[in-house]
């Protein structure tokens, strides 16, 4: 085989591509396409939550909250955090002698969360951190617990982040994952996939002036794994004890492991 053919070759392997919603493209590209939706979205991020979910999405993450056992002088990781939501329950919870990082790969949903974080009085107990997934830049055995809510779907390559999250997660510690799911009956998923498709970029469009980012959330929805399968993904890094509940009929879905 020449040199050329040698090249197409590696270049055009399955393992080096992935999917961006519904299109295909190379690993590399995904980083960057999806941090072009969040530096779109990020000032409208709270708004569209509040919208697209009727609010119900401070249910789901009051829910997390309840499940993650954090305690006064914990250490927390609010991974993909971005407007920093359960931070600002975290931080409050684990109090002066703890310590929450909010870790987020996109650079304007961190500056979003900051600003807001301070505009609230929260500063002595979070530090902020631009990380990716992937590659966690913390040491082995670092924290108590660890959330990552609404971003697993975007991360690459999921598998490598679970195993990451794994490393850096004292043991005993807990990793709960909040994530949009498959809905538990034929019917929900009908009225789920019309709302989706058809009324969301619309709001999109209107509230954020971007219908395509909106677009494809719907998309990224529906590529991300079923219930069963992220547990499956979760044992195969070492999660034991893993479980999951199923929210709003399992529009979304809070996975919980435990790392002994």
């Amino acid at each position: 085989m020449s040199d050329t053919n040698a090249q197409l070759s590696v270049e055009t392997k399955p393992s080096e591509t992935t999917h961006f919603g519904y299109e295909t493209v190379a690993k590399e590209q995904k980083v960057e396409k999806v941090a072009e939706v969040f530096h779109s979205v990020a000032t409208k991020y709270d708004v569209m939550n509040d919208l697209m979910s009727v609010g119900v999405h401070r249910i789901w993450k009051r829910f997390t909250i309840d499940c993650s056992g954090a305690k006064p002088g914990q250490r927390i990781l609010d991974l993909g955090g971005g407007t920093g939501d359960l931070t600002a329950k975290f931080s409050r919870i684990v109090g002066e002698k703890g310590h929450v990082i909010l870790a987020d790969i996109n650079n304007s949903m961190l500056n979003v969360g900051r600003d807001k974080l301070r505009d609230i009085g929260i500063v002595g107990n979070v530090h902020y951190v631009q990380a990716n997934a992937e590659e966690l830049p913390f040491p082995d055995d670092y924290f108590d617990c660890i959330t990552i809510s609404f971003c697993l779907r975007n991360v690459t390559d999921k598998d490598k982040a679970l195993a990451s999250m794994f490393r850096v997660l004292k043991p005993g510690g807990r990793l709960l994952v909040l994530e949009f799911s498959k809905p538990a009956s034929k019917s929900l998923s009908k009225i789920y996939d019309a709302y989706s498709f058809h009324i969301l970029p619309k709001m999109g469009k209107l509230i954020a002036n971007d219908s395509e980012s909106y677009r494809y959330l719907a998309e990224s929805i529906r590529m991300h794994p079923d219930q069963d399968t992220l547990e499956g993904m979760m044992k195969n890094v070492g999660f034991e004890q893993t479980s999951y509940y199923n929210l709003t009929g399992g529009i979304v879905a809070l996975h919980r492991g435990y790392k002994f």
